[in-house]
């Protein structure tokens, strides 16, 4: 299989697996939203491509980072979506085709940029699977694979097992007792999850490690920070102001992903990777809903270092 805007298979840093799809945007005068016949609603209802895979994809891709997509898509409006994404920002994509369609949601965003999403589970099929050849070769050209917890990803962890690859995931707003989680926490090197739905999140973030193979486990609060599992210690992590008004947090914890992963595939240190993790994600927050802007590299590095002036 080629890749969808014509790139060739030479090596990239990072393989982003799963987490294509469109969200349609409304924008409601708060949430929780109490019930109405209707409401009146400014700015308007918009689609655009972008769920957490095509987030994380652009994120990485913005910071310097050559990267790979692989998932499912339809023959549909939606996969258009995804493909224009994609091709506008020179990403490369392959998409196998996904005979449910491509995957969407309906995020509801509040004033604060706060957000409800509402996924559409009927368009993945219980026997979805990523072409192995085709999964086995983008892995082998890869120096990292980040797996977004979509179906069907979690059949492709034994084989990215197999292939000697190091993998981060995102477990999102896991409560710490769904199962289905459970395959992507233990077989990742790096597990990022919101602490959001978690009643111990520093328990959890210890369970992942024993249970499992991850040497690096963050747990991300919002404006409270995140706290970070590495070499059995955990450290908390400040925040990081935003640069401008927040309008959206839609992304932002892909943000933090790929800011984590960039100083990670550099060799920086835990808390630094953190610290760029933090910046990406406040950067993220700034950013509307109907847009996948992100933070450059250099933007990042300056942040960064004002952020570490300022400690020091």
């Amino acid at each position: 299989m080629t890749s969808e805007n014509g790139a060739t298979a030479t090596e990239y840093d990072v393989l982003v697996l799963g987490g294509a799809g469109v969200d349609t945007i409304v924008h409601v005068p708060e949430l929780p939203l109490p019930y109405a016949d209707s409401y009146m609603i400014r700015p308007g209802i918009e689609s655009r491509a972008g769920q957490t895979g095509d987030f994380v994809s652009v994120a990485l891709h913005t910071l310097g980072l050559r990267v790979h997509h692989l998932d499912m898509l339809g023959d549909d409006h939606e996969g258009d979506l995804v493909r224009a994404l994609h091709h506008e920002r020179a990403i490369p994509l392959t998409g196998v085709r996904a005979a449910g369609g491509t995957k969407r949601a309906v995020n509801l965003v509040g004033p604060d940029g706060r957000r409800l999403s509402l996924y559409d589970d009927s368009r993945g099929r219980d026997t979805d699977r990523f072409p192995e050849e085709t999964l086995r070769t983008l892995a082998r050209a890869s120096r990292h694979v980040h797996v977004s917890i979509t179906h069907p990803c979690a059949g492709a962890l034994p084989l990215l097992e197999e292939e000697g690859v190091t993998v981060s995931t995102d477990l999102h707003d896991w409560d710490g007792e769904n199962p289905y989680h459970e395959a992507f926490a233990r077989r990742a090197d790096i597990v990022f999850v919101s602490a959001t739905a978690l009643a111990d999140p520093v328990r959890t973030m210890r369970r992942i490690v024993e249970q499992g193979r991850a040497r690096l486990v963050v747990a991300t609060a919002g404006a409270d920070g995140a706290h970070l599992l590495a070499d059995d210690r955990v450290t908390h992590l400040p925040a990081v102001a935003p640069p401008a008004p927040v309008v959206d947090s839609n992304g932002a914890g892909d943000a933090f992903a790929a800011g984590f992963l960039l100083g990670h595939l550099d060799g920086e240190p835990p808390e630094r990777c953190g610290l760029y993790g933090a910046v990406a994600g406040a950067y993220a927050c700034t950013v509307g809903a109907a847009r996948t802007d992100a933070i450059g590299r250099d933007a990042l590095l300056a942040a960064v270092a004002a952020v570490e002036s300022r400690g020091a």
